[in-house]
């Protein structure tokens, strides 16, 4: 079992009870800001401490607060990559890296060289930190992460200070240094494209709970709660009153959906994606929805559309009525403009969502 976590820690405004445990080697946490992703990094690296639980790594417990286990943190062989890289202003890139290294002076130099050459930092071992570009600094930080060979890396929202091209780039380079890392890696962010393209599975937490674990690709196909839902990228969502196994009134969309999946009895909501509806010309048939617009927005590369649902009241989910959300991405557009706007809108029955308020998957 590469990692094990259960830990609960009081907070500010609220109580970090975290549960999971993962044979993954690459593992995404996904969360709000302020939800208490880095601070259940900062309990795996020992920087902060849990109220209770117990935490283990490669077979080797870290904290067992039972037990009164605590091993300090530059005895976990964990490397944490904090946001800002936490390089040392006043040394050059040579001396971050072999901070922190054992053995010999010729042991560390040449340890020092080659982690220079796999990072591709070559010329760059007499400049500071601030004569480095961000992603000249984030190499040098996970150069001298990788140069004592931890058990674990926690990646602490590694791009969030990048602009858009820039983020994307240094994801690709940091999946490419990581790649024959044989080690375990955490990665914690609130950006959903991130973690779906970096982690094999993935801890969805909302206010300091697990909201949803598991695989990441079924994860986002198949998110079971509410929160993990809006959390992948769901924009439409509407509380259900089952008619029968197959039927269920969508309450705040207006409209009766009909699957050949059962709908669970204990399932309170429907979730849709705003990029899986399906426009229709002509005649309404079955799971469609009035095409009735209420806004339109125009994005560099899509359309979004706001429709009016076709029943509601003033008890909806904030209090009043939500528009429902249907992006259009360009390839789609020649057809909207040579056609015109639908008539409907179609849910595609393997695209709807099935959702609790809550559920909490701790295994992964």
């Amino acid at each position: 079992m590469p990692i094990k976590v259960q830990i609960k820690k009081k907070l500010d405004s609220f109580l970090l009870d975290m549960e999971f445990q993962s044979e993954s080697r690459r593992i995404g946490i996904l969360g709000a800001s302020g939800c208490g992703k880095s601070m259940t990094l900062k309990c795996i690296a020992g920087i902060e401490t849990p109220d209770e639980g117990h935490i283990e790594v490669e077979g080797r417990t870290l904290f067992d607060r039972e037990n009164r286990t605590d091993l300090k943190p530059q005895k976990r062989n964990v490397g944490y990559l904090f946001q800002n890289y936490a390089l040392f202003p006043t040394m050059t890139v040579e001396k971050n890296i072999a901070a922190g290294l054992k053995g010999t002076r010729r042991e560390k130099e040449a340890r020092v060289r080659e982690m220079m050459r796999k990072f591709q930092l070559k010329g760059l071992g007499k400049r500071l930190p601030v004569q480095l570009s961000g992603g000249q600094q984030q190499r040098v930080a996970l150069a001298r992460i990788m140069a004592y060979e931890p058990d674990v890396i926690l990646l602490d929202e590694p791009f969030s200070a990048l602009d858009m091209y820039l983020r994307d780039r240094l994801q690709q380079e940091l999946m490419e240094m990581l790649a024959d890392y044989k080690g375990t890696v955490v990665m914690v962010s609130h950006n959903r494209d991130e973690l779906y393209r970096f982690s094999e599975e993935m801890v969805v937490i909302d206010e300091g709970h697990v909201a949803a674990a598991g695989e990441t690709k079924e994860l986002f196909q198949n998110p079971v709660s509410r929160e993990a839902a809006r959390l992948t990228g769901c924009k439409n969502f509407s509380r259900i009153r089952r008619v029968d196994a197959h039927t269920a009134e969508a309450a705040d969309w207006g409209v009766t959906l009909h699957t050949e999946r059962e709908i669970p009895e204990d399932v309170q909501w429907f979730g849709y994606r705003a990029h899986d509806f399906v426009p229709v010309w002509g005649e309404r048939g079955e799971n469609m929805l009035r095409f009735d617009l209420e806004s339109t927005a125009l994005l560099p590369f899509e359309r979004n559309y706001y429709l009016r649902p076709e029943r509601h009241g003033d008890d909806g989910e904030c209090g009043g009525v939500q528009p429902i959300c249907w992006f259009v991405q360009r390839e789609k557009i020649e057809e909207l403009d040579s056609r015109g706007m639908p008539d409907h809108v179609m849910f595609r029955e393997e695209k709807l969502l099935f959702l609790k308020d809550q559920c909490f998957h701790k295994r992964l």
